[in-house]
């Protein structure tokens, strides 16, 4: 089959609030991951889905995306705009997209994230991930995979246990077994996350030092006898509220978990949740609509 020389693009006008949410409609319907580019100006987020059949044979994903859209505002998120866009672009207009706007991140002098085009050089010692944006959600530019970085970098010279809970694209994962975390786990609802987090890690070369497993963190046993030495949880708020038990019962005593993907406005409830069982926030950072934050268990 000769190679399509146009794909469909499908982008979403809406929030950095939204966006996550939107990011996942599209992907359910499009079958594969999307990507979003925020414009730190106006704080408006366009999230952008690619498909190669055309636009013809997609009106009912056009349909499904619009009405997703309108239902996320039932659970309290602002859309914004939420203007829906299809159209045909040229094959090598949707790869530059990519570079326009990507940039190469550096946390502390520990770790370089980069796509595979940077000739950016790693500094003596320093880890290198190598994400492409367009693979799938997930390459560190969005606050709360940032401040989950940041955390790794901090604590790595424990270099303990390590389990991802959300994993998306494996980036913490991935990070975590190059900066020496080990065993290092990460586990997803979404086969497509977890196949794309396999990709990538092969594509680090650190394949045979983690793993990534499906898994639905609200039919995991609440108790469990293996317990890591740090958790980053890169949730939702109501999740992290209600499974917080099943979560905490596997982190060491005087463990770190990390929780991210918080809205600014749910915070609280989720510190409180994770104080009840005893954890002690330790530090937090809030970014545009979310708030991310390091706790220690000192109890259970």
């Amino acid at each position: 089959m000769p190679k399509a020389d146009s794909i469909t693009q499908l982008s979403v006008t809406t929030t950095q609030e939204a966006e996550d949410a939107v990011a996942a409609l599209l992907e359910r319907f499009l079958g594969k991951p999307a990507a979003t580019y925020t414009n730190a100006d106006t704080g408006v987020s366009i999230v952008t889905g690619y498909s190669i059949k055309p636009p013809a044979l997609l009106k009912k994903v056009m349909t499904q995306v619009t009405e997703g859209v309108q239902q996320l505002t039932q659970f309290g998120l602002s859309v914004g705009e939420g203007t829906i866009v299809m159209k045909k672009v040229p094959r090598e207009d949707w790869a530059e997209s990519w570079k326009k706007f990507f940039k190469t991140i550096e946390i502390r002098p520990a770790l370089l994230v980069k796509p595979s085009w940077s000739k950016h050089k790693a500094k003596p010692r320093q880890s290198v991930v190598i994400l492409d944006p367009g693979l799938s959600f997930g390459t560190g530019q969005h606050p709360t995979t940032h401040f989950c970085l940041t955390q790794l970098v901090a604590l790595r010279e424990g270099g303990g246990s390590f389990l991802d809970m959300g994993t998306g694209t494996g980036i913490l994962a991935i990070a975590a077994a190059k900066l020496g975390y080990k065993p290092v786990k990460g586990f997803d609802f979404d086969p497509v996350a977890v196949r794309v987090a396999k990709e990538n890690a092969r594509r680090n070369r650190v394949e045979e030092r983690l793993s990534f497993t499906r898994q639905d963190l609200t039919k995991l046993p609440v108790t469990s006898l293996r317990r890591v030495d740090l958790i980053c949880a890169n949730l939702m708020a109501d999740l992290l509220v209600s499974h917080c038990s099943t979560i905490l019962n596997r982190l060491k005593p005087g463990g770190h978990i990390v929780l991210a993907g918080i809205l600014i406005s749910q915070f609280a409830s989720v510190q409180a949740a994770f104080e009840k069982k005893g954890c002690r926030l330790i530090t937090s950072q809030a970014e545009n609509e979310w708030q991310s934050g390091l706790f220690k268990l000192i109890g259970n």
